[in-house]
C-alpha cells in the first residue's frame, strides 16, 4: 500500500518533540513491511538537505487576499521512503518552527493551511497515495479538504485518512474570520464540525472528518475520551470511539541503546553492566559534580519544561527530597517560571541538583546511560519515549500512572522480581515524594536492582509491532473507502 505522511516536524530534518521522531522512524518500519511511504514536511530553515531536488515546480495556494505558489523539492529517503518538502520562504524560513518565545507565529493558520493544501497538489503529480496519515493540528486540514473542498475530484475518490493525535492538549485554535482567508466553506463553522467556543478548532476538523482516529498509546486512547484528558473535544472522540485506537509508538534501538550509543563513554550490556559506572562518572562530569560519591543514586530528568510535565509536583517537594541521599541531572527548556525554578534549586542545592537549561541530543544519552533512576512524573503523558529508552539503558522508570507511562512500566515486586519501574497514580507531590523514596529506598539492594535492570533492558518498543498494528488500520480504511461509507460523525466502522 501507498502511505503518504503529513507532518510538522520530523527527525532528522526538524525538530522539537517526540512526533518528529515518530515521522522519522515509522515509514522506515512500514517499508520493512513491503509498504511505499512518502513523507511531506515544511522546509523550515533549520532543514538541511544534501542533494535537494525541485520535482514540482510551482503549486497555487488560492488565499482570499491573494495567491500563494509554493514548490516541492525532494531531499532524502529511506528504503521503501521518499521524504518531500513544501517551499515557500515566506512561511518556512524562519527562526523557529511554530514561534517565538513571546508565543506562536500569527499566521500559523495560514502557514499549515498552505502546508496541507500543497501537499494534497504536490500528491497529484508525486503520486496519490491509498493513504493520508496525518499527524497532529498542523496537518488536519488535509482531511478537512479531502472530504469539502476536494470531495468531488476524481484523483482523490478512494483516498483514506488516518489521523494520529501525539498530544490533545495543542489543537490549531484560531478566529472564526480565517476560515474565508484559507478559502474554507464558512458551513466548517458549526458546532459538529469545526466550531469550537467561538473559534475555529483545527483538530476538531481532523476527528470529524477522518476515516480512523490513532493515537500513541492504549491508555491515552482511553483518557481523551473524559473530560480530564479531552481538553474539549473528549465527546467529539466518544461519538468516533468505534474508530479511535492507541498504538504505542515505538523507538529506534539503533540510536537509543546502551551497546551501540555513540555519545557515551562507555557501552554495556545486560550480559556486563560495568560501562554504566564509567558513564554515570561521566555524567557527574559533564554537570560539574565533583566529589560525588558513585554509590549514592542518580536521577536524570530529560523534558520539555511544561506544567504537563509534572513540574509542578517536583516544585513542591524539592526542598524535602533535596535532604535525601540522591543526586539530580536535569537537562531541558521550555516555561520561564520552570527554568528559574531550576536555576534557584541548583543555585540552593549546589551539590544534590545540577541543571542545564537546553536541549542537547549528545546530553540526553549521556542521562539515559548514566543516571540510576528517570524521573517523569507527567500530569498527562500520550505516549513518551524517554521512559522507553530508560529501560533499554537499566536507567529504572518512576512515573506517573498515566498514558504511555502506564502502559510501559510494569510496577516494581521485590518479592516475585518482576516489574521495571515505580508508579504513582495521584498526582500530588506526597505521592511522588513517597514513590521517590520508595525507589531510593531499593536501589540500597543493588542484587534486586539489577534484576530490576535487566527486566527493563530485555523489553522490545522497537518499531516493528507497532508498524504491523498501522498496517490493520490503513488495510481497515482501505475498505471503508472501497464501500460507501460516510464520513466524520455517524461514520461506520468495519470489522
Amino acid at each position: 500500500m501507498h502511505i503518504a505522511f503529513v507532518a510538522s516536524e520530523g527527525v532528522p530534518f526538524s525538530k522539537t518533540g517526540g512526533l518528529a521522531d515518530v515521522v522519522g522512524a515509522l515509514p522506515r518500519a512500514l517499508a520493512a513491511l513491503g509498504h511505499q511511504v512518502s513523507v511531506y514536511l515544511p522546509r523550515y530553515r533549520q532543514t538541511k538537505l544534501a542533494d535537494p531536488v525541485t520535482v514540482v515546480g510551482s503549486i497555487t495556494i488560492p488565499f482570499d487576499d491573494k495567491y500563494r505558489f509554493a514548490s516541492v523539492v525532494k531531499g532524502g529517503s529511506q528504503p521503501g521512503a521518499s521524504f518531500y518538502f513544501i517551499e515557500y520562504p515566506q512561511y518556512f524560513d524562519r527562526d523557529a518552527l511554530y514561534g517565538t518565545p513571546a508565543g506562536d507565529y500569527p499566521d500559523n493558520a495560514e502557514r499549515f493551511a498552505l502546508f496541507c493544501r500543497a501537499v494534497l497538489e504536490a500528491s497529484k503529480i508525486i503520486g496519490v497515495p491509498h493513504i493520508f496519515h496525518c499527524h497532529d493540528w498542523q496537518s488536519a486540514l488535509v482531511p478537512v479538504l479531502l472530504r469539502t473542498v476536494y470531495a468531488e475530484d476524481p484523483a482523490f475518490r478512494d483516498v483514506g485518512t488516518v489521523f494520529t493525535i501525539h498530544n490533545m492538549g495543542y489543537q490549531g485554535l484560531f478566529p472564526a474570520e480565517v476560515l474565508p482567508l484559507l478559502m474554507l466553506p464558512w458551513d466548517l463553522f458549526t458546532m459538529s464540525k469545526m466550531e469550537f467556543f467561538g473559534q475555529v478548532n483545527f483538530l476538531k476538523g481532523a476527528l470529524t472528518y477522518s476515516d480512523f482516529v490513532t493515537t500513541v498509546s492504549r491508555k491515552y486512547s482511553q483518557e481523551i475520551q473524559t473530560a480530564e484528558y479531552g481538553f474539549g473535544l473528549e465527546g467529539v472522540l466518544r461519538d468516533r470511539a468505534a474508530t479511535v485506537t492507541g498504538i504505542l509508538n515505538g523507538v529506534d534501538y539503533d540510536e537509543w541503546s546502551p551497546q551501540v550509543d555513540k555519545f557515551t563513554v562507555a557501552k554495556y550490556s545486560p550480559h556486563d553492566l560495568s560501562g554504566k559506572a564509567k558513564c554515570k562518572q561521566d555524567l557527574l562530569a559533564t554537570f560539574g559534580v565533583k566529589n560525588a560519591d558513585p554509590k549514592v543514586p542518580l536521577i536524570g530528568i530529560v523534558s520539555r519544561f511544561a506544567a504537563q510535565k509534572g513540574f509542578d509536583l517536583i516544585a513542591q517537594i524539592m526542598d524535602r527530597l533535596a535532604r535525601e541521599e540522591m543526586i539530580m541531572v536535569v537537562l531541558g527548556s521550555g516555561d520561564k517560571v520552570y527554568e528559574e525554578m531550576f536555576a534557584r534549586l541548583n543555585k540552593q542545592f549546589p551539590n544534590k541538583i545540577a541543571v542545564k537549561v537546553a536541549y542537547d541530543n549528545a546530553i540526553a544519552h549521556k542521562i539515559e546511560a548514566g543516571a540510576d533512576m528517570f524521573l517523569m512524573p507527567s500530569r498527562y503523558e500520550p505516549c513518551g519515549l524517554n521512559q522507553i529508552y530508560s529501560l533499554k539503558y537499566g536507567t529504572v522508570p518512576i512515573v506517573r500512572a498515566t498514558g504511555g507511562l502506564d502502559d510501559t512500566i510494569e510496577p516494581w515486586d521485590a518479592t516475585s522480581g518482576k516489574g521495571t519501574g515505580f508508579r504513582f497514580t495521584e498526582y500530588t507531590g506526597e505521592a511522588l515524594l513517597l514513590t521517590i523514596k520508595h525507589a531510593l529506598q531499593a536501589f540500597r539492594d543493588q542484587t534486586s536492582w539489577q534484576v530490576m535492570m535487566r527486566n527493563g533492558m530485555s523489553k522490545d518498543f522497537s518499531w516493528n509491532a507497532s508498524a504491523r498494528e498501522y498496517g490493520k488500520v490503513y488495510e481497515r480504511v482501505k475498505q471503508m473507502r472501497g464501500g460507501v461509507q460516510s464520513v466524520g460523525k455517524g461514520l461506520t466502522a468495519v470489522g
